[in-house]
């Protein structure tokens, strides 16, 4: 039985604290230091099986085409604000020697000659698209193998090589794939600021700095042990570089908040005279149980993304799903270690009744105005969540990133020199299957779209039969109409200029596997929330014998994800507050974070669902009372989900301070919906409608209740007569 289990692992835990403080320390020590020798290097791989994009990619590595590795692109122009690479021998003496120094670079298998056209003069500079019309910006096209045969000092290479430059004659600026793959974006600040923000929350809480310290300390440590492994897991699958971010996110939320109800029942027994062993063992027996069932529904829902096909999306699950079984691990025995090593100092020098009367009488109040609150917030939550239908998946691209940084800084110098489309060139791999001529017209007809800048073959390897051809838009990789142009490339001109040949072309490139990315991950997410809520709707019945309360539970959890899903479309869509934030620009919501969004959210929203309907469940068996056992099981559990929700938003938002757009969607996106899921959604939707459904809120068929097993995974137990006349006192 789970309870025994864990109420005998919270006694040996407090009473051999540094036993099992050790063997936590000793682990982290050993996953960082065996990470660090053995682990691999993350690395974001979009290698997705099955997209036109990727059949593309993959004959283009077939053929041997230096485009099917990673490229990075040298943005050069002369330093003097008057001067050009037409009238200054100096600047393109330097560009020369930029190229060569660039060539000479370890891995680079070919680089383009701006300087080389230069010397053939102005006219052949420009149409070969090396040197833009006013002569002010060379661009040098720098080839790469495969992702997995570079590393981070491929990219510090390149680096090296532009920082050389003697700055008096030219300013250099660098972007493209090799930096996308390998830059870091910095990090540590947001998990700095959520920790001191947790600790300030915790403090106020429990008005105990001892009781404030112990859940952030089994917390960090259980994150420490969780993100050390990562590079290890990457001998099983490419991890991605985004995962220790996100795990550092989720596990530093979920670890606190889980922490916190375990500590707040185990400050409950101590109140009431039971020794600290005792009182370790029995909260772990009772607030321990949806902990282990909160954090196994986070793991299974995040692995659920497996649903999506999207091999790099189930690495990054797989990553954050070991962080949060680690937490879970880390509450059952690292934290009642803590409490068994604190004692008594955990409770502080004043006590926090359980049941503050303020969150009777709010909750007293929505009871009484049940209908008013249940279609005014409801109404509130649609509005919010009305931008969906906005909602514009993609990938965010270096026009996204801050003003100062090098990859924005050759973005911008490439849009005006060459246009936009420059930094998101299309890759076609065509199959010529004999047919030589096809590629002639296929390029004529790339041409003649409206979407399309330019188009230029670019060689045809005899043996594979591939040939290549490099297609600029006119719009920027993360526009929708660049997305437009590569599905009419495929649906229309490539079908009209290869009717009736062999040969058959496929759209490549990392623009073109971005937009493909996000059309997959849009098939999927219908089906992965139907699976999802599903899911979510049998275990809630399961626990609360009830259906009514499960498919409440379902419509509102849809109704605070919705909302933060439409604040997301505001802010970084529609640009409101988005200077706040610090984003430069407005950008597309990154493909897969909807999904990842919805999978995390999910377990959270149970966490709090369970923690408070069990209240609610218990007190109406106390009492008889359907509106009564609302107002004070809530009551009892209001103060703590609001500090659980406030750690969490507080950990959430402060990584909205990182430079990458994916981390600020995801930091305002999961703040957004925690926020809601805890004060709307909880404390008033909650009490509203269960106050208007009254009894049918615990209604069960009666064929049902004896085929459901049981499962028992009430947070609390029932009060004993003496807590019960304290609380009435």
């Amino acid at each position: 039985m789970l309870s025994h289990t864990l109420s005998r692992l919270g006694r040996f835990s407090a009473r051999r604290p540094w036993v099992v403080l050790g063997a936590w320390v000793l682990l982290a020590v050993v996953a960082l230091g065996t990470s660090s020798r053995f682990g691999t290097e993350l690395e974001d791989s979009f290698r997705v099986p099955g997209l036109d994009s990727q059949v593309a990619n993959d004959l283009l590595a077939q053929a041997g085409s230096d485009r099917a590795g990673l490229t990075a692109q040298v943005v050069v122009t002369p330093a003097d604000a008057d001067a050009t690479f037409f009238a200054s021998p100096e600047a393109r003496d330097a560009l020369a020697a930029l190229q060569a120094d660039v060539r000479a670079t370890p891995q680079v298998l070919s680089t383009t000659d701006p300087a080389g056209a230069l010397a053939q003069g102005e006219e052949a500079a420009v149409a070969a698209g090396l040197v833009s019309a006013d002569g002010r910006v060379a661009l040098l096209r720098v080839q790469y193998p495969l992702l997995g045969d570079l590393a981070v000092a491929d990219l510090d290479r390149l680096k090296s090589a532009g920082a050389a430059v003697d700055e008096q004659v030219l300013r250099v600026e660098m972007g493209g794939d090799l930096f996308f793959a390998f830059e870091e974006t910095g990090g540590g600040l947001g998990e700095l600021i959520g920790v001191v923000a947790a600790l300030v929350i915790l403090f106020v809480a429990f008005g105990s700095l001892t009781a404030a310290v112990v859940p952030v300390v089994t917390a960090v440590l259980g994150l420490a042990v969780g993100v050390g492994v990562m590079p290890l897991l990457g001998h099983l699958v490419d991890i991605p570089s985004y995962a220790p971010v996100l795990g550092a996110m989720v596990g530093l939320g979920v670890g606190i908040d889980y922490a916190l109800f375990v500590v707040t029942r185990h400050r409950d027994h101590l109140e009431h005279g039971v020794p600290v062993e005792d009182a370790a063992s029995r909260a772990l027996a009772t607030a321990g149980r949806p902990v282990v069932f909160a954090g196994g529904i986070v793991v299974v829902s995040i692995l659920g993304l497996a649903v999506a096909q999207v091999p790099f999306m189930t690495a990054g699950g797989l990553a954050i799903a070991v962080v949060v079984l680690l937490m879970v691990a880390a509450s059952v025995t690292l934290l009642p270690a803590l409490l068994g090593l604190v004692g008594r100092r955990v409770l502080g020098r004043r006590r926090i009744p359980q049941e503050g009367p303020g969150w009777q009488r709010w909750v007293g109040h929505v009871t009484r105005h049940p209908r008013a609150y249940a279609a005014g917030v409801t109404a509130l939550l649609l509005a919010a969540a009305a931008p969906v239908a906005a909602l514009r998946v993609g990938i965010p691209d270096d026009g996204a990133l801050p003003a100062d940084w090098t990859q924005r800084q050759a973005y911008d110098l490439l849009a005006e020199g060459f246009g936009p489309g420059t930094n998101g060139p299309l890759v076609v791999a065509v199959q010529v299957n004999g047919d030589d001529a096809a590629v002639g017209r296929l390029v004529d007809a790339v041409r003649a779209d409206p979407g399309i800048a330019s188009a230029v073959p670019a060689g045809l390897d005899p043996a594979s039969g591939v040939a290549t051809v490099v297609a600029v838009p006119t719009t920027g990789p993360q526009e929708r109409t660049t997305t437009e142009t590569v599905e009419r490339l495929r649906t229309e001109v490539f079908p009209a200029a290869l009717d009736g040949s062999p040969a058959r072309a496929h759209v490549g490139g990392q623009t073109a596997s971005f937009a493909d990315v996000g059309v997959r991950v849009n098939d999927r997410l219908p089906v992965f929330v139907g699976a999802v809520l599903a899911l979510s709707f049998v275990l809630l019945v399961l626990v609360f014998r009830s259906v009514l309360v499960p498919l409440k539970a379902v419509l509102l959890n849809l109704l605070s994800i919705g909302a933060s899903y439409g604040v997301m479309v505001m802010v970084f869509q529609w640009g409101w507050g988005a200077g706040l934030i610090g984003l430069e620009s407005t950008v597309p919501i990154v493909s897969f974070i909807p999904m990842f969004m919805f999978a995390i959210l999910f377990g959270l929203s149970m966490d709090y669902e369970v923690f408070l309907l069990s209240r609610v469940r218990e007190e109406r068996a106390r009492t008889g009372s359907e509106t009564g056992s609302v107002v004070h099981g809530i009551a009892r559990t209001g103060r703590v989900i609001t500090s659980a929700a406030a750690i969490m938003v507080s950990v959430f938002l402060a990584f909205v301070l990182g430079e990458d757009a994916a981390t600020k969607m995801f930091g305002v996106g999961l703040a957004t919906a925690v926020l809601v899921d805890a004060t709307l959604v909880r404390l008033v939707l909650v009490p509203a409608t269960m106050t208007l459904l009254g009894r049918a809120n615990w209604w069960l068929p009666r064929w049902l209740d004896r085929v459901l097993p049981r499962v028992e995974i009430d947070a609390e137990p029932a009060a004993t007569a003496p807590e019960r006349e304290l609380v009435r006192a």
